[in-house]
């Protein structure tokens, strides 16, 4: 892969990952609740999501889910229900980790398990994510060139631009937990949290193929 080729492949990956979506609403939950350490599960789940992704564009996948109807609309209805579901979760809760002390925290928090689970699920689910990787990828990728070893490139370009700025997410929330510690604002961040998390799943639910 050529250095211009890779350098604006960089420049597009900074773009995706700084816009707003459903990884920085997740990052940003899960860091104000859990803390950053225990954030960084949720930052690999979303990157594994995210390889996946990737390779299912670069194997061609991609285009054949895109081009049958039926597949992308049970795509785009499993990701978006997700998303609700976990906001509708957040917006009930009546539980708040931000204040606690660490020990209480690690007693309460969901398993590591199920942490990188949700931050799989929430990328993998994304019919916008699988639309962008289908339109660009191809735009980097040389056919005069071993397909498997670009691929490798461009995930590790990737995951490792998303994985910083999710980090980034996951900091500036965690910093800020220490001033949630009364029921009232854990309440207000559980409906705020959850409130965004709906309204990017719902929004799912408008994604259209490009014609």
């Amino acid at each position: 892969m050529e250095l211009h080729t890779w350098l604006a492949y960089a420049a597009a990956c900074v773009l995706i990952a700084v816009s707003p979506g459903s990884g920085a609403v997740l990052c940003m939950s899960h860091g104000l609740s859990y803390g950053f350490r225990a954030s960084r599960a949720t930052i690999a789940g979303l990157e594994i999501g995210l390889v996946l992704i990737l390779l299912i564009a670069g194997a061609g996948v991609g285009s054949l889910l895109i081009a049958s109807e039926t597949a992308f609309w049970l795509v785009k209805l499993v990701g978006a229900g997700y998303l609700i579901y976990l906001g509708f979760s957040q917006w009930r809760s009546r539980q708040g980790l931000a204040g606690l002390e660490q020990a209480d925290r690690s007693a309460l928090r969901p398993s590591l398990r199920k942490r990188v689970a949700t931050g799989f699920l929430t990328n993998a689910t994304n019919p916008k994510g699988i639309l962008f990787m289908v339109a660009v990828l191809p735009q980097f990728i040389s056919p005069s060139q071993p397909l498997a070893a670009q691929l490798l490139i461009l995930a590790a370009t990737m995951v490792a631009i998303d994985s910083i700025v999710m980090a980034g997410y996951v900091y500036g929330a965690s910093a800020f937990s220490r001033f949630m510690t009364g029921a009232r604002a854990i309440r207000v961040q559980n409906r705020v949290f959850g409130g965004l998390l709906m309204g990017v799943g719902a929004g799912l639910l408008f994604v259209k193929k490009a014609p």
